[in-house]
C-alpha cells in the first residue's frame, strides 16, 4: 500500500509539472513574452516545409554540415549577445572578423609565421579591436553606433588592404585552422559521451539552483519540473548525437561552440562580473549607484565581442579555407553581421538590454542556418535569402517590442 501510495504521489507530481509548465508557457505567449519554445516551435516548421520541398534538408549529411555551419556566425553572435545585454551594439563585429581572417592568412602564408602563432595574433588583433572600441565610448563618450560603425570602413579597409590586389588568400586545407571545420570525431562514443555529460551537467546544475534557492526562501523549480526539462534536453541529445554519427561523427567545430557556451553562459550566470553585466544591462545610473565601474565593464563587453568575432572569423575562413571577405557568406561581408545580430535576437536576447543569454545563440543561429542552407538545397537565389533572412529578422524584433510593451503595461521593468 505505501508503495502504491508513493507511485501515485510521483505521478501527481510528474502530472503537476506538466501543467505547471504548459501554464507558464501559455501565459508568456499571451504577455507577449518569448520563450525558447516559440523558437523551437518555428525551427520545426522550418524543417517541416524543407523538408517537404526536399527530402535531402534532414539527411544526417546535411544536418552534419548544418551544426558545423552555424558555428563561425554563432561565434560572433555570442560576442554581440554580450554587447546587446548592456545596451549598446557593435557593428564591426563583420568587419573584425575578416581582419582576423586576413591577418592570419597574411601571417602564416604570405610570411610563412607558424600558424598557432599566426592564430594568436589573429585572435588578439580582435581583443585590442574592442578595447579600442571600448575606450572611445566608454571614457570619451561616443556612442558605441558611431564607433562601431566607424570600425566598420577601418578595420574592412584595413582587410581589403592586407590582402592585396587578388583580395583573396588560399590556406593550407591541411593545417590547423582548416581542421576546424573539416575534423569530425569518427568515435561514436564521443558524441554520445557529449550527450551524456551535457545532459548530467544540466540536471546537476538545476538542482543545485534548487536547492540554493530553497534555502534562501526563493521561488524554485519542483523536481518533476527539472526532471522533464532535462528528458526533453537529453532527448534531443542523444537524437543529435545519433544523427552526426550517421555521417562522420561529432564535428570539432560543433563542439568548440558548444564550450564556447558553456564557459559564456557560466560567467555571465555564475559569477559576479556577470551579474554587474546585467545590472548595467538594467540601468547605468543603478549600476554606478551600486558601485559598478560601468567604463570598464563597458570595455570588457567590447573586447569579448572583437575576441568573439575574430575566433569567429577564423571558423569562416575554415570552412572557405580561404581569406576572402568579397563572398556573401565570407568573414567581413556584411552578411555576417547581420546574420550574427539576427541569431542574438531571434534566440530571445533584448535589443534593449539586461535579458538574454549565449545559449539564446544556438537557436537563433540554428534558425537562420536552416533557411540559408534549406534554400541553398532548393537552389534559390542570395537575394531571395536575404530578403527572407531581414523578413525574420524584423519580426523578432519586434516581438521584443511587443514584449517589454506587455510588460510596461503590467508595471514591470
Amino acid at each position: 500500500m505505501a508503495a502504491g501510495g508513493e507511485q501515485r504521489a510521483t505521478a501527481r507530481g510528474w502530472r503537476d509539472s506538466v501543467r505547471e509548465y504548459a501554464r507558464a508557457v501559455s501565459g508568456g505567449v499571451r504577455d507577449g513574452e518569448r520563450g525558447p519554445l516559440l523558437v523551437v516551435a518555428g525551427l520545426i516548421v522550418i524543417w517541416i516545409v524543407f523538408q517537404g520541398l526536399d527530402d535531402k534538408f534532414l539527411s544526417p549529411r546535411n544536418l552534419s554540415n548544418l551544426s558545423v555551419d552555424i558555428v563561425g556566425t554563432g561565434l560572433v553572435a555570442v560576442g554581440i549577445v554580450f554587447v546587446l545585454l548592456i545596451r549598446e551594439i557593435d557593428l564591426s563585429v563583420g568587419s573584425v572578423s575578416g581582419l582576423a581572417g586576413a591577418a592570419f592568412a597574411v601571417l602564416n602564408v604570405n610570411q610563412g609565421v607558424p600558424e598557432w602563432l599566426a592564430v594568436i595574433v589573429a585572435v588578439a588583433a580582435g581583443t585590442a579591436v574592442g578595447a579600442f572600441h571600448g575606450f572611445f565610448h566608454a571614457w570619451l563618450g561616443v556612442p558605441a553606433f558611431v564607433v562601431t560603425l566607424a570600425g566598420l570602413l577601418i578595420w574592412n579597409g584595413l582587410t581589403l588592404y592586407l590582402l592585396g590586389a587578388s583580395g583573396t588568400i588560399n590556406i593550407d586545407e591541411e593545417g590547423l585552422v582548416a581542421s576546424l571545420t573539416s575534423r569530425h570525431f569518427g568515435n561514436h562514443l564521443v558524441a554520445y559521451a557529449v550527450a551524456a555529460l551535457g545532459t548530467a551537467g544540466y540536471a546537476l546544475a538545476s538542482r543545485r539552483r534548487r536547492s540554493r534557492h530553497r534555502a534562501a526562501g526563493m521561488p524554485y523549480r519542483h523536481g518533476g519540473d527539472i526532471w522533464l526539462r532535462t528528458g526533453l534536453l537529453a532527448v534531443v541529445a542523444f537524437a543529435g548525437a545519433y544523427t552526426l554519427n550517421r555521417f562522420q561523427g561529432l564535428p570539432l567545430a560543433l563542439l568548440i561552440f558548444l564550450v564556447v557556451l558553456v564557459v559564456s553562459d557560466y560567467v555571465l550566470r555564475r559569477t559576479r562580473y556577470g551579474r554587474r553585466v546585467y545590472a548595467l544591462g538594467g540601468g547605468v545610473e543603478a549600476a554606478r549607484r551600486a558601485g559598478i565601474g560601468v567604463e570598464r565593464v563597458r570595455i570588457a563587453m567590447f573586447m569579448v565581442s572583437g575576441t568573439l568575432a575574430a575566433f569567429g572569423g577564423l571558423f569562416v575562413a575554415s570552412g572557405l579555407t580561404s581569406a576572402s571577405p568579397t563572398t556573401a557568406r565570407a568573414a567581413g561581408s556584411g552578411m555576417l553581421l547581420i546574420n550574427a545580430i539576427a541569431a542574438a535576437v531571434i534566440g530571445g536576447t533584448s535589443l534593449f538590454g539586461g535579458r538574454g543569454s549565449p545559449w539564446s545563440v544556438l537557436l537563433g543561429v540554428v534558425v537562420i542556418q536552416s533557411i540559408a542552407s534549406g534554400m541553398g538545397l532548393l537552389g534559390v537565389q542570395d537575394a531571395v535569402q536575404f530578403m527572407i533572412t531581414g523578413g525574420v529578422l524584423l519580426a523578432a524584433v519586434a516581438a521584443d517590442a511587443l514584449s517589454r510593451r506587455a510588460q510596461a503595461g503590467r508595471g514591470r521593468p
